[in-house]
């Protein structure tokens, strides 16, 4: 008796995708603009946007964070220190007040009510309560100051008035984009297994040793030395016989780059920083015109406008401790 062999059937093939990893941003937009009103939770009123996320969007994007900066170095250039603030206390606060909208700065005063001097309360961690009182969260804990020692200025908010908001917050959403672009393109470099191109043979005249060779050769191109030219010779071979097929690194590239530099636009119209003042090399061959022109219109319609803003800590304690070389509250005499 014939014993018939067993028909073992194969599983149909699946299809199979994969991905390389996601990118991992400093933060998204729930870790921001969850809100936009001054929620009171029983100790104290809540931001209206998330001021951790304010301070780890600071150096997600290079062009949001220097364009910060340069404001800052600008304003503590034409600062003048006094007995009651010094320069470093001043660059605290005037970076508090760029990233945050808001500046808190705490008041030492003598047992007679004199003001000794100013330091500064982190926006990042100060926060306001009822009737006017200020708590600063240590370690999950709140330190509360004495009353009326907090001065808060801040930038105005149409939402509410409890906190300020910082005038850039409509530029976030392409500083997330610019960022999110290139961790996707580190994330594609990093994970090495996206092919550079496809070697595409057909000529007949091609045989096995031929293709064993041809493999052999690719395989000895990485590590040192690699980029290296490679020789293939065909008898009788056809036009198109043997194609190099690039994969998408070229539409990449372009997409890339074009996402860099919208974004960039965004960011750089929300701070309203000339481009050539941050170091921004033109594409065009006319460039950018005057840096100087752009550095005096510069400091007249953004600068100034900030030294106005920061004078009215004035008012708020008593004393001249806000002063700026070339503007003291009025328009400079050229």
């Amino acid at each position: 008796m014939v014993q018939s062999k067993k028909r073992i059937t194969k599983p149909a093939p699946k299809a199979e995708a994969f991905t390389f990893g996601d990118p991992e941003p400093v933060l998204d937009k729930r870790n921001v603009a969850s809100y936009f009103h001054s929620a009171y939770n029983g100790s104290f009123y809540e931001p209206p946007i998330s001021f951790d996320g304010l301070a780890k969007s600071l150096p997600s994007n290079p062009h949001h964070e220097s364009a910060i900066r340069f404001k800052v170095n600008q304003l503590a250039t034409h600062f003048i220190p006094s007995r009651y603030l010094t320069r470093q206390e001043f660059t605290r606060l005037a970076t508090d007040f760029l990233v945050f909208g808001n500046l808190f700065a705490e008041q030492r005063r003598s047992r007679l009510g004199n003001l000794i001097g100013l330091t500064t309360a982190l926006a990042r961690w100060t926060r306001v309560k009822k009737d006017n009182r200020f708590s600063m969260l240590i370690d999950g804990k709140e330190h509360e100051f004495e009353e009326g020692a907090i001065a808060h200025l801040q930038e105005p908010d149409i939402n509410q008035e409890i906190y300020g908001l910082p005038t850039y917050t409509a530029a976030l959403q392409s500083a997330w984009l610019n960022e999110a672009a290139t961790l996707f393109r580190r994330k594609y470099y990093q994970n090495g297994s996206h092919a550079g191109f496809i070697l595409y043979v057909n000529d007949a005249a091609a045989n096995s040793e031929d293709v064993d060779a041809m493999r052999e050769a690719l395989k000895n191109a990485k590590g040192p030395g690699n980029f290296r030219n490679l020789f293939y010779y065909a008898p009788n071979g056809k036009k198109e016989g043997i194609q190099v097929i690039p994969l998408s690194e070229v539409a990449a590239k372009d997409e890339f780059s074009s996402m860099k530099n919208v974004t960039r636009d965004d960011i750089l119209a929300a701070h309203r920083v000339p481009p050539q003042l941050l170091g921004i090399v033109p594409v065009n061959a006319g460039g950018f015109g005057s840096i100087q022109d752009a550095a005096e219109v510069f400091h007249n319609n953004e600068i100034r406008p900030i030294m106005a803003a920061l004078e009215g800590l004035n008012d708020m304690v008593g004393e001249m401790v806000m002063a700026f070389r070339e503007y003291l509250g009025k328009v400079a005499d050229k």
